[in-house]
């Protein structure tokens, strides 16, 4: 009984997140932190901090990984398949809907006034979250060495995962020699590099092999699978430039993984069956990279020299958010009205650490919508 009750509770947690999780990857993790961590008290911060650093190591949409590992973390390989499945569904559904609407009409609804108050109350919800998250990380005065080298290279070469690996091996040879150690035990990581095919046709074989492709090799956050896309479709006519330019749009605005963008352009491209290939595609290898994973996460905590690696992914992780959290200040953040709503996220997230970040961005939505008609 306790492990179906594990599977319902799990299952009601990640639909809740998928319909709410606005924001991008940034955000989708300081909802989870709230929810799992805070809340329902699954995991402590240093395991939820090394479920998040493990998950920026690997090749998928990080928050969709994330939500994978959790899931196994609270109930096993059931628990792996559900959470994962009940995050990417509400937002495969709604953009599955937006696709249908531009299909039929040609442009997309006009949600803008509902985003605008949206975004800067996500900044809150971000910030909110990482500062227990920073607190934790930082162990010794030579994590927060690199917590700032990090940030500060963020701002110049935004290359996540050159800045996590360099992080983490840096971190673990200063920890082998302090520790008199040799570095024996440091496995060589490749990559694995799928060269681009032509696309002969827009088939659902077509379809399935680009997306997996790209599902196996996209690193860091979901808004690196625009540039895949450009390549991959648009310059080889499948898609328009203003097709693309929408699909984005429809990323940023629906909630959940911005991934499911590929839901709306399978579907401009075959139809119904043109979407779920295209998704099921994307999505499989975040499953499998985190099913194989996840064990070793424990193995490399157990291990001095491994865990010195994994503390400097994670200071690089929170490093990273930080980075992420002041370059959308800049972008959304522009005038008194968003300040505002800001500045309140900021004062209610802090303020009473309680309250569900669902409300923040419900009432960032709605504020945001009534000072434009100011």
């Amino acid at each position: 009984m306790k492990a179906s009750s594990d599977i319902k509770e799990i299952a009601k947690l990640f639909l809740k997140l998928g319909f709410t999780a606005f924001g991008g990857p940034a955000a989708h993790t300081a909802m989870m932190r709230d929810e799992v961590v805070v809340k329902r008290n699954w995991l402590t911060d240093q395991q939820f901090l090394d479920l998040m650093g493990a998950t920026n190591l690997i090749p998928g949409p990080n928050s969709t990984e994330l939500a994978i590992h959790l899931g196994k973390e609270k109930g096993g390989w059931k628990g792996l398949l559900i959470a994962g499945s009940c995050f990417i569904l509400p937002s495969v559904i709604i953009t599955g809907i937006f696709a249908w609407l531009y299909k039929q009409y040609g442009q997309l609804p006009q949600v803008e006034p509902f985003v605008y108050g949206i975004k800067p109350a996500i900044i809150a919800i971000i910030l909110a979250a990482i500062y227990p998250l920073g607190k934790q990380s930082l162990k010794s005065k030579e994590l927060a060495i690199i917590g700032i080298l990090v940030l500060a290279l963020s701002f110049i070469v935004f290359n996540e995962i050159v800045l996590m690996f360099g992080a983490g091996l840096l971190f673990m040879m200063y920890t082998s020699v302090k520790e008199k150690n040799t570095l024996k035990s440091i496995f060589p990581v490749t990559f694995l590099q799928i060269p681009a095919t032509a696309v002969v046709s827009a088939t659902n074989m077509n379809l399935f092999w680009i997306f997996l492709k790209i599902g196996a090799i996209l690193y860091g956050s979901g808004y690196v699978l625009f540039a895949f896309l450009d390549t991959e479709l648009m310059s080889t006519g499948l898609l328009s430039r203003r097709q693309l330019i929408d699909a984005i749009a429809v990323g940023q605005f629906t909630p959940g993984p911005v991934t499911s963008s590929v839901t709306f352009i399978g579907y401009q491209i075959n139809g119904i069956s043109g979407a779920v290939i295209s998704t099921f595609a994307v999505f499989l290898p975040s499953f499998v990279f985190v099913a194989v994973l996840n064990p070793l996460v424990k193995i490399l905590r157990n291990s001095k020299l491994f865990s010195s690696f994994l503390d400097a992914v994670n200071i690089a992780s929170v490093a990273l958010i930080v980075s992420i959290c002041f370059t959308m200040g800049k972008e959304t953040i522009t005038d008194w009205r968003t300040i505002a709503i800001a500045a309140i996220g900021i004062l209610l997230t802090f303020g009473f650490r309680k309250i569900n970040t669902v409300f923040i961005i419900l009432g960032g939505s709605l504020l945001g919508y009534l000072l434009t008609l100011i």
